[in-house]
C-alpha cells in the first residue's frame, strides 16, 4: 500500500480572487490609481497586496514603454480581471485600467525622517491647506525636488483619496505627514508671505522649513508666530496670489538652486 504522506489539513477552498483580496486590505492601505501611480509607488518600496486591471497587455506595454526597471515586478503583480469588475473597485476609472492597493507607511517612521538632523533638504509645511488636489500637486513637486517631507497641519488627511491621486504614488517617495505647528520639526522656518523680503536675495538653507498658507486666508497667527522669517514670491502688485503648487514650485526651484536639488543624469 503506497504512503499517502503527511494530511494536508483541510482544503482551503478556492481561491478568494482580486476583488477579495482587495476588500480584505482596503482598510489599512491606500489606492493606487492608475498605471504611473503603481509605478513611482513601486519605485520607492510600497508594499502593494494586490493589483488589479482590465488589460494587463496594455499595462505590460507601458512598463516596456515607460518603466523597464520595474516591469518585472509589475509583472508578478498585476492581475487580469473584467471590466465590471475592475469598476466595481475604484469610484473613478482610470484611462490606463490599473488599480492597485499599498500599506500607508507607519506614522512613527515618517515623524523620524522628519525629525532627524541634520537635514540634506527642507521641509515643506502646508499651513491648514484647503484643496485636495493642490496638496497633492505639492507633494509630487517636494518628491521631485527631493524635499525631506511634506507636513499639513489644519484639517486637511494628506493622505486622502484625492491627495494620493494627485500626487501619482510619490507619497512613498517622502515623509508625509500631518502635525500641530507645535510639533513642527526643528528648523528655520521661512514662511511664504507678500508683507517678506524679496526671496530673491535669501538663501534657503538644506535644513529650512518652507511654509506656505491657504490661498484664501495665507498664514494662520500661529504659523506666522512660529516663523523665523517671512520671505515672499516676485509678483506684479496686481496679481493678488499664485497657485499653491506654483508658489511651493518656485521656492523649491530657489533652494534648488544653490546645488541641494537631486542632479539631472
Amino acid at each position: 500500500m503506497t504512503d499517502p504522506g503527511p494530511d494536508p489539513g483541510p482544503d482551503p477552498g478556492p481561491d478568494p480572487g482580486p476583488p477579495a483580496v482587495w476588500h480584505r486590505n482596503a482598510g489599512r492601505c491606500v489606492l493606487l490609481d492608475g498605471f504611473h501611480a503603481l509605478k513611482h509607488a513601486l519605485r520607492f518600496g510600497a508594499e502593494v497586496p494586490v493589483a488589479v486591471t482590465s488589460d494587463r497587455a496594455g499595462a505590460l506595454a507601458l512598463a516596456d514603454e515607460l518603466a523597464p526597471d520595474v516591469r518585472e515586478v509589475l509583472a508578478g503583480l498585476l492581475t487580469e480581471v473584467s471590466r465590471e469588475a475592475y469598476a466595481s473597485l475604484v469610484a473613478r476609472p482610470h484611462p490606463t485600467a490599473v488599480a492597485a492597493l499599498a500599506a500607508r507607511p507607519s506614522r512613527a517612521a515618517g515623524l523620524e525622517a522628519l525629525a532627524r538632523t541634520p537635514r540634506r533638504a527642507p521641509v515643506v509645511v502646508l499651513d491648514q491647506p484647503r484643496n485636495l488636489g493642490n496638496a497633492g500637486a505639492v507633494i509630487r513637486l517636494a518628491a521631485g525636488f527631493g524635499a525631506t517631507g511634506v507636513v499639513t497641519t489644519g484639517t486637511l488627511d494628506p493622505w486622502h483619496p484625492t491627495v494620493v491621486r494627485g500626487g501619482a504614488g510619490l507619497h512613498f517617495a517622502t515623509a508625509v505627514e500631518r502635525l500641530e505647528v507645535a510639533g513642527l520639526p526643528p528648523g528655520p522656518l521661512f514662511a511664504l508671505d507678500p508683507e517678506g523680503e524679496d526671496i530673491r536675495g535669501q538663501e534657503l538653507p538644506d535644513d529650512a522649513l518652507l511654509a506656505f498658507g491657504s490661498e484664501r486666508s495665507g498664514l494662520t497667527p500661529e504659523l506666522r508666530a512660529r516663523a523665523d522669517r517671512l520671505v515672499a514670491l516676485p509678483m506684479r502688485p496686481q496679481v493678488s496670489s499664485y497657485n499653491l503648487a506654483t508658489s511651493v514650485a518656485m521656492t523649491l526651484y530657489h533652494w534648488s538652486a544653490g546645488g541641494g536639488a537631486p542632479r539631472v543624469p
